[in-house]
């Protein structure tokens, strides 16, 4: 079990703050929810009610789908644009998906090399592309998911001033969508673009994220 947790703590670590943030925004969230509830002359309602909720569903969808559609789009521009001097990028002039060679698949797979990559056809070019068609799915099932339990939370909200509720169609091209949308998409577009310049110039000591503390300001793809 301590070998365990030694070499998997870094994904245990995250998993474990995001559990502790999404029941932090359950309670928070149920808070705020009972307020306004009180306000408008409802009946305040458990933990447990909120999460089943379209008001919570909508805002943890919201904030999955940008996520997952940041790392999609670093994920695969990083195979084409390159950034001169910061370790997120690979070296100038080797864009591209690289040779076989380098990517060690079919007759230059080693010895623990997975099973597909060994593998010709489409299981090959399934395999090597795996990582953003997962990470692109779930974007669109939360992106999905965002839309559907924006539009129960907004048609509801409709419904208690007596206006006609929406159909998806109409949520989903309209302004109160797109700017929940765009209010998150911008925060995470400059994010990464944030930490790809910064570590050409910034450090920080033993992190793969960033280059060695001596490493020239022009070393790209060198990680510390």
């Amino acid at each position: 079990m301590k070998r365990f947790l030694k070499e998997n703590s870094l994904s245990l670590f995250f998993l474990l703050i995001f559990a502790l943030a999404l029941i932090g925004q359950a309670f928070a969230g149920n808070a705020e929810y009972n307020d306004q509830r009180l306000v408008d002359g409802g009946q305040p309602i458990s933990v447990v009610e909120y999460v089943t909720t379209s008001d919570f569903a909508v805002d943890v969808a919201e904030n999955w789908q940008s996520e997952y559609l940041q790392f999609l789009l670093f994920i695969l521009a990083t195979v084409w644009l390159v950034q001169r001097g910061s370790p997120e990028s690979k070296e100038v002039g080797k864009e591209g998906g690289g040779s076989d060679k380098e990517q060690m698949v079919g007759r230059h797979a080693q010895g623990e090399s997975p099973g597909w990559a060994t593998a010709d056809g489409w299981r090959r070019a399934l395999f090597s592309n795996s990582l953003g068609w997962v990470m692109g799915t779930v974007f669109v099932l939360s992106w999905l998911a965002q839309s559907v339990a924006g539009l129960a939370a907004n048609n509801a909200q409709r419904l208690a001033e007596l206006r006609d509720p929406q159909s998806w169609g109409a949520y989903v091209t309209g302004a109160d969508f797109w700017s929940r949308t765009l209010q998150n998409w911008q925060s995470e577009f400059l994010a990464v673009a944030s930490m790809v310049v910064l570590s050409i110039y910034l450090r920080q000591r033993g992190s793969p994220e960033s280059k060695p503390v001596g490493a020239p300001h022009g070393a790209t793809g060198v990680e510390g």
